[in-house]
C-alpha cells in the first residue's frame, strides 16, 4: 500500500505539502493530463520520504529544488506510457482539461495555470516537442527557471539547455504568435460562440468563426459525436457544430467556467459533465480560430458540477442556463 502525506512526520509532509501546487503545475504542462500528474505526485512523494528516511530533509539545502527535479524526471518517465496511450488512441487527442477554482483568481502561485503559455491550445503546441523540449520549455518559459538550474534537473550541460529552449521556442512561436485578447472580448466572444454552436444557428457561426478555423473533437472513441479527425474550414466547422447542436437534443446545461485559464464552457447533463469547450481567438479578438471540444468521459471524471465554483465563472451567464 503506498504511502500518504498524512503517513509520515511533519517535516517532511509540510514541506511536500508547501511545494505540491508548484509540482503540479510544472507536471500537468509536462504531460497534460491530471491522472497522470497526479500519479506523478504519488511517485514524487515516495522518493521524497525514502530520502527523508535515509537523512534529515535539514540536510537539503534547496528542498523545492530537489522536489522539482525528482518530480520533473518522474514525468519525463512517464511521457513514454502517455506516448504508447496515444498511438492506439480514436481521433484527436487533447489535453485534459484543467478547471480553475473560485479561488484561483486570488492565489498568486495560480498565475502561470491562467497564463497564455499553458492554455488548453498551448498546450496542444507542447504536444509537438520532444519531451526533454517541453520540460525546458515549460520551466524556462511558464515558470522562469534560469538555463543553470533547468540544466541541474535534467542532468544535463547549460549549452544543452539552451539549445533545447532555444529549438522548443522558436518551434513553439512559429505556431501560436503571442498574443492575448483582452478578458471582456474573450468573454464576449465565447458567448457568442456558445449560443450559436449549441443553438445550431449558422449564420451566427458564419459570423464568428474564422475562415481558417480548426476544430478538434476528443471523445476517445467513448462519444458517439466525436469526430476521428480534426476539421478544418469554417463552412465545414459550421455544419458540423450545427448538426452536433442538433444530435444532442435539449436539456444539457451549459456553465461558463475557466479552463487552464481561459473563459470557456463546461456542459452538463444533470450532474455528468458532458462536454468541455474551449475556444481560441484570432489577435484582434473578433472571431474562433479554434475549437477545442472535448467529450471523453475519462478525461471529464474530475469535473465537478460545483455551484461555487460556477458563482466564480463570468458574467450573469456562470450561473448557467438551459441549451
Amino acid at each position: 500500500m503506498s504511502e500518504s502525506p498524512e503517513a509520515v512526520d511533519d517535516g517532511p509532509t509540510r514541506v511536500f505539502v508547501e511545494h505540491r501546487e508548484l509540482l503540479f503545475a510544472i507536471v500537468y504542462n509536462i504531460l497534460g493530463t491530471v491522472a497522470d500528474t497526479e500519479d506523478v505526485l504519488q511517485e514524487t512523494w515516495l522518493s521524497w520520504t525514502g530520502r527523508a528516511r535515509r537523512s534529515p530533509v535539514e540536510d537539503i539545502g534547496n528542498p523545492r529544488a530537489y522536489l522539482v527535479r525528482i518530480a520533473v524526471n518522474h514525468a519525463l518517465a512517464r511521457r513514454a506510457a502517455i506516448t504508447r496511450r496515444r498511438e492506439t488512441y480514436v481521433g484527436p487527442w487533447l489535453p485534459e482539461p484543467l478547471l480553475d477554482g473560485p479561488a484561483a483568481a486570488e492565489r498568486a502561485d495560480d498565475h502561470a495555470l491562467r497564463s497564455e503559455s499553458v492554455s488548453l491550445a498551448m498546450l496542444v503546441v507542447l504536444e509537438s516537442l520532444t519531451p526533454l523540449e517541453r520540460a525546458v520549455f515549460v520551466l524556462n518559459e511558464v515558470f522562469g527557471y534560469p538555463h543553470t538550474e533547468i540544466a541541474q534537473v535534467i542532468d544535463r550541460s547549460p549549452a544543452a539547455v539552451r539549445q533545447l529552449a532555444h529549438r522548443a521556442r522558436e518551434h513553439v512561436h512559429a505556431r501560436r504568435p503571442l498574443y492575448r485578447a483582452h478578458p471582456r472580448v474573450r468573454r464576449q466572444a465565447t458567448e457568442r460562440f456558445v449560443d450559436a454552436a449549441l443553438g445550431g444557428d449558422i449564420t451566427a457561426l458564419m459570423e464568428i468563426l474564422a475562415p481558417d478555423v480548426t476544430v478538434w473533437t476528443d471523445g476517445g472513441g467513448k462519444a458517439r459525436s466525436a469526430g476521428l479527425r480534426p476539421v478544418r474550414g469554417r463552412d465545414k466547422a459550421a455544419r458540423l457544430l450545427a448538426g452536433y447542436a442538433t444530435r444532442r437534443g435539449a436539456g444539457l446545461d451549459v456553465r461558463y467556467r475557466r479552463v487552464n485559464g481561459d473563459d470557456s464552457a463546461v456542459v452538463f447533463d444533470g450532474a455528468s459533465p458532458y462536454a468541455v469547450m474551449v475556444m481560441d481567438l484570432t489577435p484582434d479578438g473578433e472571431q474562433v480560430s479554434g475549437v477545442y471540444i472535448v467529450t471523453n468521459p475519462e478525461k471529464l471524471s474530475h469535473v465537478r458540477r460545483d455551484e461555487e465554483a460556477d458563482a466564480g465563472g463570468f458574467g450573469e451567464a456562470a450561473q448557467g442556463r438551459r441549451a
